[in-house]
């Protein structure tokens, strides 16, 4: 079976220093590998490389064929992202937003996907509201909807149960539940263990510009994780 996404000798430096060194990986049509590594790993550059939203130094990425250098437009149609940042335009409603979207991303039926999604996060009685009246907590699910309007191959979570509430996290699960029965490939970067050794079926650990460590869920020991996981980083530090 031929990769659905490969990474190669991917590297990436700011003004003299080393962000990423030669990260390789590839995963499966239906993978979700949960990425770990401590502030400063390189993990949300290895995202926004993978994203399209910075270009690497040198390496390649490729995604079903596509490059991402060469094809950025049939690569970025693949891609969902939910990151820190919500993308979400306040001055538009809700509904407006994901019709912005599922044009930019040519939807065959935006206005049909728009709705169907703003169910999904339960904001369909407010579809007409501008964002820039939604709490936070709201904008956090119209931001779920907003990475999944074109029914992505593959989606990039940065940190992405960082600081929603308790309903925003149970529609954000149940929908990576959802996309795990679709054979959706997901990338999850996460500071928390239980959380993403719980959703993983590949774990990756990223430490000093590094891909240090890269294994099957099912070969690893939870309770011996932690420990292997400071092992790591700090070998990374000390080097």
């Amino acid at each position: 079976m031929a990769d659905f996404l490969t990474v190669n000798n991917l590297c990436k430096e700011y003004e003299g220093r080393r962000a990423l060194h030669k990260v390789s990986l590839s995963l499966q049509q239906g993978d979700f590998l949960s990425l770990f590594g401590p502030n400063g790993a390189g993990k949300s550059t290895l995202l926004r490389i993978i994203a399209t939203l910075i270009s690497p130094s040198s390496g390649q990425v490729e995604i079903k064929g596509f490059d991402l250098q060469e094809e950025p437009e049939a690569f970025k149609r693949q891609l969902g992202v939910i990151s820190h940042q919500s993308l979400l335009y306040g001055h538009m409603t809700a509904r407006e937003n994901l019709l912005f979207y599922g044009a930019l991303y040519k939807v065959e039926d935006p206005q049909q996907r728009a709705d169907e999604l703003l169910r999904v996060v339960e904001l369909y009685p407010r579809r007409h509201s501008r964002v820039s009246r939604f709490s936070r907590g709201m904008c956090q699910r119209l931001s779920i909807a907003r990475a999944l309007v074109n029914d992505p191959s593959l989606l990039l979570l940065d940190e992405p149960f960082s600081g929603l509430d308790q309903y925003a996290a149970a529609i954000l699960t149940r929908q990576l539940d959802e996309l795990r029965t679709r054979a959706r490939t997901v990338i999850m970067v996460t500071h928390s263990l239980d959380r993403g050794l719980a959703a993983a079926g590949k774990v990756g650990i990223l430490a000093g510009g590094r891909l240090l460590y890269l294994e099957d869920r099912d070969t690893i020991d939870p309770a011996a994780f932690e420990g292997l996981y400071l092992e790591h980083v700090h070998g990374a530090r000390a080097a």
